[in-house]
C-alpha cells in the first residue's frame, strides 16, 4: 500500500474542501465553473449552440470562455408592430425621443464610446449600424451588453428616493441591461468583471483590496440604508453614450440617468465606506463602487470624456481614483489625455466679482459657454444667468461628499486639480468673508449645504479634521481655443 505523506494528506483535504464548499464574496455565490447552454440575469437570457464553460465574477455578472456562439437572446431584440410611447417635452422645449418601432431590447458590443447606440430606436441616438445579428459568435475579450426596453413611459427614476416629487418619474426608454463577458480562460474566483467597453479585459482581484486605507469615522446624521446602496451599485451603469441623450436612454433599473445623481450616489456611498462599521458590512458596497471605477477606466481608454452640460457629466472621476487606491493599482489612473472630467473643467482660479478666487463655469450647454463669475450680476447675459442656475442646482451640491472622501483617503494630489477642492470649501464654508463685497446681491441660500443631509452632516463633523496633505500644485484651466477644448496654465 502506498504511503500517504502529510503534504499529500493536506492537499487531499484542501481539494475536498474546495469541492464541497460554496465560496462566497460580499454575498455573491461563486458556484464552481460549469457548462451551461443558457445563462439568465436580470430577466435577460442568452442561449448558446452548445454548453459553454461559464461562471460569475464577484459582482454577480457572468463570464464565458470563448469563442461562443449565441443563437438566441430573450427578450427577443428587434422591431415592434406599433409604438404607443407618449413623449413629454422638457423645460428646454426639446427631447431626444421619438416614436419609432425599429428596435427594442437591443444588444451591443461597445468597442469605442460615441454618440450612437443600438438598444432602442425611440432615442434620437439610435443607429442600426451596431445592431447585433444572431447567431452571434462572441470572441474572447469582447463583452455583450443586452437590454430590456420599457414598454410604457414614464417610469420610476432610479434615484427616486432622493428626488423631489417632480423628478421621481422619468422617460428613459431602457429598463435593464446585463453584461456577458467572453474571456480566453477561466478567471480567478475573486475577479472583478473587466470593463464592458473595449477589448482590453484587465482582471482585478478582490484579494488586493487594501481595507486598511478606509478610515473609521463616526457617523454623523442618519446613515443611508446599506442594502439600498448595495442595490444602487449592483448592476452596470451604462455610460458609453457621450451625449445628453443618455438622460432619456439608460436603464432605469441599472443606474441614474443624470450626472447630478451619479455624483450624489457616489458621494453618499463613499462616505458610508469611511464609517466605523465592520469590514463585512462594507464589502458589497465597496465592490460595487470599485467595479464602477473599473468600468469608467475602461470607458476612458476607448475615448470616454465627461465635460458636457450644466450637470450632466458629474461623478465619473472619483470612482476611478477610489478603485486605484483600494486595489493599490496605479494602472487605473493612467488615463489618456482625452479623458476630461466635469468637476475639473468647471472649476478654475480667477478674480471673482466679489473677491472669490475659486470659480465655476458651465463650459458647455446648448453650445460653448463663457466664464462669468468675474463679472458682477448686473453684467450677466442670458447664458451667464443659466450658468449660475446650474452652479446652484446641480454641481457642488453633488460633489461635496467625494471631495471629503478624497481628503480622507489622501487623494488630493492624485486627483490633480486643486481648484475643485478649493471651490468645494468656498461652497460649504458657513461664514462669509465676502459679505460686504456682495453689495445688494446676498449669498445664495443653496450654498453651505447639499441635497443630502448625510453628506452635509459628515462634512460638518469631519472636514476640519481631514488629514493635511500635499496639493497637486499645478493650477490649470480648461478653455476653448477655436473649436477644440484644451488645458492652459491658470492665471491667478
Amino acid at each position: 500500500m502506498q504511503k500517504i505523506t502529510l503534504v499529500t494528506l493536506q492537499l487531499l483535504l484542501l481539494l475536498a474542501f474546495t469541492r464541497c464548499s460554496k465560496p462566497q464574496y460580499a454575498g455573491v455565490d461563486l458556484a464552481k465553473t460549469d457548462y451551461r447552454q443558457e445563462i439568465t440575469q436580470y430577466g435577460i437570457t442568452w442561449t448558446f449552440d452548445k454548453p459553454v464553460q461559464s461562471g460569475q465574477f464577484i459582482t454577480g455578472d457572468w463570464w464565458v470562455v470563448g469563442p461562443v456562439t449565441i443563437t438566441k437572446i430573450t427578450p427577443e431584440p428587434g422591431p415592434i408592430r406599433k409604438d404607443a410611447t407618449k413623449i413629454n417635452i422638457n423645460h428646454w422645449g426639446d427631447t431626444s425621443l421619438k416614436t419609432d418601432t425599429a428596435m427594442r431590447n437591443g444588444s451591443m458590443i461597445v468597442l469605442k464610446v460615441g454618440t450612437r447606440q443600438s438598444y432602442d430606436s425611440r432615442s434620437g441616438s439610435y443607429s442600426p449600424n451596431g445592431v447585433i445579428k444572431l447567431p452571434l459568435q462572441l470572441a474572447p475579450n469582447r463583452s455583450l451588453i443586452s437590454s430590456i426596453s420599457n414598454t410604457t413611459l414614464p417610469v420610476d427614476n432610479f434615484a427616486k428616493n432622493f428626488l423631489p416629487e417632480s423628478e421621481k418619474k422619468c422617460q428613459t426608454v431602457m429598463k435593464t441591461a446585463a453584461v456577458l463577458t467572453c474571456l480566453e480562460a477561466v478567471p480567478p474566483r475573486d475577479a472583478f468583471r473587466p470593463p464592458y467597453a473595449g477589448t482590453e479585459k484587465l482582471i482585478f482581484q478582490a484579494r488586493n483590496i487594501n481595507w486598511k486605507k478606509l478610515p473609521q469615522l463616526k457617523s454623523a446624521g442618519e446613515v443611508p440604508s446599506w442594502s439600498e446602496f448595495e442595490r444602487y451599485f449592483q448592476r452596470p451603469w451604462l455610460d458609453h453614450l457621450m451625449s445628453w441623450e443618455q438622460q432619456e436612454l439608460v436603464p432605469n433599473e441599472n443606474g441614474p440617468n443624470y450626472g447630478r445623481e451619479h455624483a450624489r450616489l457616489v458621494s453618499m456611498a463613499s462616505l458610508m465606506l469611511l464609517l466605523d462599521v465592520p469590514q463585512a458590512q462594507k464589502e458589497k458596497l465597496a465592490i460595487g463602487l470599485i467595479q464602477r471605477g473599473i468600468d469608467l477606466y475602461g470607458l476612458a481608454q476607448v475615448g470616454g470624456y465627461w465635460n458636457e452640460g450644466g450637470g450632466h457629466s458629474s461623478g465619473r472621476k472619483w470612482p476611478i481614483l477610489f478603485a486605484s487606491l483600494m486595489l493599490d493599482n496605479p494602472t487605473l489612473t493612467q488615463l489618456p489625455e482625452t479623458a476630461f472630467f466635469h468637476e475639473d473643467t468647471q472649476t478654475y482660479y480667477g478674480k471673482g466679482w466679489f473677491g472669490q478666487n475659486a470659480l465655476y463655469w458651465m463650459v458647455m450647454h446648448h453650445g460653448k459657454r463663457d466664464h462669468y463669475e468675474e463679472k458682477p450680476p448686473e453684467q450677466w447675459e442670458k447664458w451667464d444667468k443659466t450658468s449660475e442656475s446650474y452652479r446652484l442646482c446641480c454641481n457642488a451640491v453633488a460633489w461635496t461628499g467625494t471631495a471629503l472622501a478624497a481628503r480622507y483617503l489622501k487623494a488630493i494630489k492624485g486627483w490633480n486639480h486643486d481648484a475643485h477642492f478649493d471651490y468645494i470649501d468656498r461652497w460649504m464654508r458657513l461664514d462669509d468673508p465676502y459679505a460686504n463685497a456682495r453689495g445688494t446681491h446676498p449669498r445664495p441660500k443653496a450654498e453651505t449645504t447639499t441635497f443630502d443631509p448625510f453628506v452635509t452632516a459628515m462634512w460638518r463633523a469631519h472636514r476640519e479634521n481631514a488629514p493635511a496633505q500635499e496639493m497637486a500644485g499645478n493650477p490649470r484651466m480648461w478653455v476653448w481655443q477655436g473649436n477644440k477644448g484644451n488645458w492652459v496654465p491658470n492665471p491667478q
